[in-house]
């Protein structure tokens, strides 16, 4: 046999095992991230643990760690739980100690028995290899005696055939003897085939055999090349190879083209192969930049401008549409992928501890809140029999004045404590009502003007098509509506129900905007307040803000656009909140110039 084909140095029929092992690592991530789906509770892990340890032999690394990981993933998250709920209960976060855990003790006892196992099975499998390292050594030897025996090599070419088939029935040896074995066996199986003296029937016989046998596995390895399933073919080129190595030499004039046209198929499914993983790879990238610009946004937050219930609540909105997003984002590349995850939790923790800490102070605050309007309520239940009308009628206003000042209190008691302060003030208004009739006949008359004006209003709705001049007589009966005075306590929610019901119709059939309208009530009214500059600074501090909140959602879009999809649903989400609020801050520039043109005119 010539030494072109089996003496041909190792870097080219192993070239496939080469790049088996550089993507074996990706190969197996694929193969778990398609396949294995990590479980939900700790007994499901120890389920599966068992129907592993039935098996242990076929076991699969990759496996066991991600259930080991995903185990104890639980269980920290468990004693987190219950430490939380110690400490929540008063207790010091240093005295916590964490409970047996009986399925902790289950869990370990699997994992020996499988790791036993496996050291068991790998022992034996390391003593079979050194067997068989032991018995190809016996082979190579023998061979080395044929190829030195020249004058017997005719007689020992039976014997030859059968040492080729011993060889071929070892399996395997330990990895770092393979290249040096093959090597060898090479060698001498080349050299007794150079210098034995066969008949040119059987070495012609011997040369067709083998090349039928390699044409075979030329055509297997280029059907390869059609298919679909990429790693499936990668893994059958292996066994190709081997079956080629183990196929004795052919004619020499044909040994270098069979070997080209093996190798050539060869080719074809390792790159196939080696881009299916560059692909993969930069999926994971862009996986892992997605994520990260995710983490960068949660992790900007300005918890200090977080300082009412809808600052949390509307923040607290983002953080879920950015988990509902990060969901449907695949994986990152495996060393990234856990650290990425780690990072985007810790961030999301560090929120929800926030929330958490601002609603405990709230509640704190809630509850000064309440022992405050308490003291309010028996202030008006002690002046509600107070016939000193005007006087306790003034004191009465400021208290309701000075409850509006008071935040909230406890939801369970808000309502209650709401009545006993308003059960108070209206028994006093009741009774200073009766005692002032005049006063009523007053109020009785303001009713009826204002009931006037909303049958006005009814009138224009109930036309089809308002007049052109429509808006205009709209607002001057909405100057007449608010310069009438009081009508009867009991009539006011009542009459300006209706009042701005109707309001509202003829505005959305005027097609006025919604800033318009504000803008229009804002005008008709501006002239009733009591300190034009003080509504102003309001409306300055109002205006600031605002800019303040739009510069964060655009400086959160610069994070997101920057390597997300285009269009995506939180992209536009947030494009809609800025141009809203964009909208809010030019209608409170008309407002600030509604009030200098107030004061000029003063």
């Amino acid at each position: 046999m010539d030494s072109n084909e089996t003496n041909r140095p190792l870097t080219e029929v192993p070239v496939e095992q080469t790049s088996e092992t550089l993507v074996s690592s990706s190969a197996t991530v694929e193969e778990n991230n398609a396949t294995y789906v990590p479980k939900q509770t700790k007994e499901e892990v120890i389920e599966r643990l068992k129907e592993i340890n039935e098996d242990a032999c076929n076991a699969d690394k990759q496996e066991l760690d991600l259930l080991k990981q995903n185990f104890y993933k639980l269980h920290k998250a468990e004693q987190e739980t219950a430490r939380k709920a110690f400490i929540d209960g008063g207790g010091a976060p240093e005295a916590f100690i964490p409970q047996p855990d009986d399925a902790e003790s289950r869990f370990k006892d699997i994992m020996s028995s499988i790791k036993e196992k496996r050291s068991a099975i790998q022992a034996e499998q390391d003593k079979e290899k050194e067997d068989n390292l032991v018995k190809k050594l016996a082979i190579i030897d023998r061979l080395k005696e044929l190829a030195e025996s020249p004058e017997d090599a005719n007689k020992a070419y039976n014997e030859f055939k059968k040492l080729q088939q011993e060889w071929n029935d070892i399996k395997q040896v330990p990895a770092a003897k393979v290249n040096e074995l093959w090597k060898n066996y090479q060698h001498y199986a080349e050299k007794f085939y150079d210098l034995i003296k066969l008949n040119n029937e059987f070495r012609e016989y011997d040369f067709k055999k083998n090349l039928e046998i390699k044409a075979h596995l030329c055509e297997a390895a280029e059907k390869l090349a059609e298919e679909e399933d990429v790693i499936s073919a990668f893994h059958q080129l292996q066994k190709l190879h081997q079956e080629f190595r183990n196929t004795g030499p052919v004619a020499k004039e044909l040994r270098e083209d069979i070997w080209t046209r093996f190798k050539t198929a060869s080719t074809a499914v390792n790159r196939r192969h080696q881009q299916h993983f560059e692909a993969l790879k930069e999926k994971e990238q862009r996986n892992l930049d997605e994520k990260t610009v995710i983490c960068e946004i949660v992790e900007a937050m300005e918890y200090n401008t977080f300082t009412t219930f809808q600052d949390w609540e509307n923040k607290t909105q983002e953080i879920i549409a950015l988990q509902a997003k990060w969901k449907t984002i695949g994986y990152a590349p495996q060393k990234m992928n856990v650290k990425i995850f780690e990072r985007f939790r810790a961030a999301c923790d560090e929120f929800f501890k926030r929330k958490a800490e601002f609603f405990k102070s709230i509640k704190e605050s809630m509850a000064g809140n309440l022992e405050k309007k308490k003291e309010l309520c028996e202030k008006a239940e002690a002046l509600k029999d107070n016939t000193d009308w005007k006087a306790t009628a003034d004191v009465l206003s400021k208290l309701q004045k000075e409850w509006k000042t008071i935040g909230p209190v406890p939801k369970k008691y808000s309502d209650a404590v709401w009545k006993r302060f308003i059960a108070a003030c209206d028994y006093f208004f009741e009774q200073k009502n009766k005692a002032t009739s005049s006063q009523r006949s007053v109020e009785q008359e303001n009713m009826a003007q204002k009931k006037a004006i909303i049958e006005k209003l009814n009138t224009i709705d109930a036309q089809e098509t308002p007049e052109e001049n429509a808006g205009n007589v709209i607002r001057e009966l909405m100057k007449e509506w608010n310069s009438i005075g009081h009508v009867p306590f009991k009539e006011k929610d009542k009459l300006y129900k209706q009042y701005h019901g109707v309001i509202d119709k003829l505005f959305d059939k005027l097609n006025l905007s919604a800033s318009q309208k504000k803008l229009s009530n804002f005008k008709s009214t501006i002239s009733k307040e009591g300190n034009l500059y003080r509504e102003r600074e309001k409306l300055v501090r109002a205006y600031e803000n605002m800019k303040n909140e739009i510069q964060t959602y655009e400086n959160n879009l610069g994070f997101l656009t920057s390597s997300s999809k285009k269009g995506s649903s939180l992209v536009t989400e947030m494009n809609r909140k800025v141009e809203k609020l964009k909208a809010d801050l030019e209608l409170i520039l008309k407002k600030i110039e509604v009030i200098d043109q107030s004061m000029k005119d003063e």
